[in-house]
């Protein structure tokens, strides 16, 4: 069979800033994106957490060439040493980038990426795999349909598969039936979340930045409500290093954040249980218990699971991927980032070559490339795309020497107080 890929787009799935990041870029180089969005406008998932302010300040949350796009409108530039929130990214700069004249032709809205296969090619055959475009499966309002594409930039994130409470990694007994009293992330106890959590005992889990934003709101929201019981679970033995980040830290913000946590356990205005490890959780006279080797905590009506999040590894199922086994990365990436051997400052640089899978034209970037590591930075995930994009483009940068290895361990960092 004949293939001819020259003239089909490249599939980008998702619509946050690193997707949208990639369009523009993909643009840029003269390739034609289409860009698939499973939520009813771009940047959809950052309304989740659109409360929580990110450790980053705009300077490093806007990818470069974008910004240059939107100046050209005359966009109103934010100040670049502020620290936006959630809905401040999506509404200063995702919906302007989406809804740009050279962008939002290629962005299709309701859009669910099913799955992603070559066309005539299961998983297993070899003959002419290379030469077959990509076949994007898709579903929206008006049914399903496969889009042919010449190559796949999956943007899609993790936010929507959140780790589960047990300890092995799968769902504690008894996690599932009590889902309707857990929330996964952190949802807004100060705003829209205000009537679930006030006046109820409430069990925060998790040892990361996004417990600690959960804990600091509902104690604020204890210190206006009556009867209320805030309860922290870890996995550690001790919250001694709750004020980890140096006092010269980057991303002052997180520091901050660290700081007033330390102040509230100092106040006793946390309980705190150490050595958790749930394995089951029991609902009983309308409060759930959760069980922990031979203990159990007490009785709380709400659980928060700040838990952090993992890959959709499914959407890709039927492609030739190569995964680090603990991490969930690309498996070049996986020892460069896996947080069990390295933290920020010690991860290598990398680039395309590291994002690369043995599907050639399939590359998983931005917080998704990161799998389960929870160390990431948007700015990161826009010299990734950069990266990419050359690669895609079969282009050699020659004021960029590093065109592929793109960024050094100084940009790998926590990008936003609630963990993604």
């Amino acid at each position: 069979m004949n293939y001819n890929n020259e003239n089909l787009p490249i599939a980008v799935i998702g619509a946050g800033p690193i997707g949208l990041s990639s369009a523009v870029n993909l643009l840029d180089a003269g390739l034609t994106p289409i860009i698939f969005e499973s939520g009813d406008c771009a940047g959809s998932n950052l309304a989740s957490w659109g409360h929580v302010r990110m450790f980053s300040p705009w300077s490093y949350n806007m990818d470069p060439k974008a910004v240059s796009l939107l100046k050209k409108q005359g966009w109103d530039e934010p100040d670049l040493s502020a620290f936006p929130t959630g809905s401040e990214l999506l509404e200063r700069y995702v919906l302007p980038l989406a809804s740009h004249e050279k962008v939002a032709p290629h962005l299709h809205l309701n859009t669910r990426v099913v799955n992603v296969s070559r066309q005539y090619h299961d998983i297993l055959r070899n003959e002419m795999r290379e030469r077959a475009p990509f076949v994007v499966r898709v579903s929206n309002p008006e049914g399903d349909r496969d889009i042919l594409v010449q190559a796949v930039i999956d943007a899609s994130g993790t936010y929507q598969t959140p780790n589960w409470l047990g300890a092995h990694g799968i769902p504690a007994i008894g996690e599932l039936t009590a889902s309707q009293s857990i929330t996964y992330g952190v949802p807004d106890i100060l705003g829209c979340c205000n009537k679930q959590y006030a006046g109820k005992s409430v069990l925060v889990i998790g040892g990361g930045h996004s417990a600690f934003n959960a804990l600091q709101d509902l104690v604020k929201l204890s210190d206006q409500t009556d009867g209320m019981r805030v309860l922290w679970g870890i996995r550690g033995s001790s919250v001694d290093n709750i004020v980890r980040s140096p006092k010269n830290d980057e991303l002052q913000e997180r520091r901050s954040l660290e700081v007033h946590i330390q102040k509230l356990l100092d106040e006793g205005k946390i309980e705190v249980f150490t050595n958790i490890a749930i394995e089951k959780i029991n609902c009983e006279n309308d409060k759930l218990i959760v069980k922990s080797h031979s203990s159990q905590l007490p009785p709380v009506d709400k659980i928060i699971a700040a838990t952090g999040f993992r890959p959709n590894l499914q959407l890709l199922s039927e492609l030739r991927t190569s995964i680090d086994p603990a991490t969930q990365s690309p498996v070049n990436l996986g020892p460069l980032i896996d947080p069990n051997l390295h933290s920020c400052g010690s991860v290598p640089e990398h680039g395309a070559a590291e994002l690369s899978h043995p599907e050639t034209g399939l590359y998983v970037v931005g917080i998704k490339s990161y799998g389960r590591a929870p160390t990431f930075l948007l700015k990161t995930g826009y010299k990734q795309v950069k990266s990419v994009t050359s690669k895609l483009a079969n282009q050699v940068i020659d004021d960029d020497p590093v065109a592929n290895r793109s960024f050094s361990c100084d940009d790998v960092a926590l990008n936003r107080s609630c963990s993604a």
